[in-house]
């Protein structure tokens, strides 16, 4: 590639910061994501977190997963909502102390790279994007997606001009004619394909191997010292996806269009692409029983092999915590 920032550096640089979470919680601070509809943002909107957990729950919103990343470093954030798997991998593989504590929502369909319509390039023709610029949200799923579909497509990155761009500002470069090509998901990858096409479809990466899935993630920490808080925290978003997978009624729909910032057309094509899975699902070897850390291995090496982090940690299975999640089965 032309230029690629280095992330490991950035997020070593973020890892140092010491966490300054008191033992005794009165306030919790929860990163989550706008365009991003989701159950747990109707439990949001009628104070079914601050409820269950006896205290002010304040949502903070945020455009990438690195940036979450960066402010659990800090400590202005103790959970993040909905956090890639990429993003978390390349915290964690450059020191950062996070624990994956459930799989918040897999979207294979809600992911993507959109080409311009003005170069009809396909998959049948992706080789035509060799020398083409591409704005790319670096270390989050869709930039873990873009790496392995240039790898299934055989172009070279040292090809291409990649800019470090959120899906927002990816989709209005492609529309501006400033970018070839864009990566990105939620309301980003939906307005990019106003002005393209998708290469692969989700059902297609899913055959190659690319899945995409988020995390709800948290500093380790904070973790052990407040497993009660983080079980009951998990126990309301359980509880609203049930309630969504049994009802998906206009009203709730409704709500959670309203908290995700969206028009109510544009939040249901997108949370019909997504997928919650239950708590007995997510501890499963399919999720968090074993297949999630062999997978960040993979995405750990995908990153290594792109030059994007200087290397992976030999193991990710520490990095899964699924004491909260059992706990919250039983409340």
């Amino acid at each position: 590639m032309k230029k690629i920032t280095k992330l490991m550096s950035a997020m070593a640089a973020a890892a140092v910061l010491t966490s300054t979470q008191a033992t005794a919680q009165e306030e919790l601070t929860v990163a989550y994501f706008l365009e991003w509809p989701m159950p747990m943002m109707a439990a949001k909107a009628e104070g079914k977190y601050d409820e269950a957990l006896g205290m002010k729950v304040n949502w903070v919103s945020f455009e990438t997963g690195t940036a979450m990343s960066a402010a659990m470093a800090s400590g202005d954030v103790q959970i993040a909502v909905s956090q890639g798997v990429p993003p978390f991998v390349v915290a964690t593989s450059a020191g950062q102390d996070l624990q994956v504590v459930d799989v918040a929502v897999s979207y294979s369909e809600n992911d993507n790279c959109v080409v311009s319509s003005e170069l009809e390039i396909d998959k049948n023709s992706a080789a035509e994007l060799a020398g083409k610029r591409v704005a790319v949200p670096l270390g989050t799923a869709a930039h873990y997606g873009f790496l392995r579909q240039m790898d299934h497509f055989g172009v070279a990155l040292d090809t291409l001009t990649i800019v470090d761009m959120a899906p927002p500002e990816g989709a209005a470069a492609l529309d501006q004619g400033a970018v070839d090509f864009a990566c990105g998901y939620g309301g980003g990858l939906g307005r990019m394909k106003e002005h393209g096409n998708v290469l692969l479809t989700g059902s297609e990466k899913e055959e190659l191997g690319i899945l995409v899935f988020d995390v709800t993630s948290a500093p380790s920490d904070f973790i052990a010292e407040n497993p009660e808080i983080m079980a009951k925290f998990l126990a309301v978003t359980a509880a609203a996806n049930t309630r969504w997978a049994e009802s998906g009624s206009d009203e709730l729909l409704s709500t959670i269009a309203k908290e995700a910032g969206m028009e109510l057309d544009a939040a249901k094509a997108a949370i019909a692409t997504m997928e919650f899975p239950t708590i007995e699902e997510q501890l499963s070897e399919k999720w968090l029983g074993g297949n999630a850390q062999t997978f960040m291995e993979g995405v750990a090496q995908v990153f290594v092999k792109a030059g994007s982090i200087d290397a992976a940690k030999s193991s990710y299975v520490n990095n899964v915590n699924v004491g909260p999640l059992t706990a919250a089965a039983q409340q």
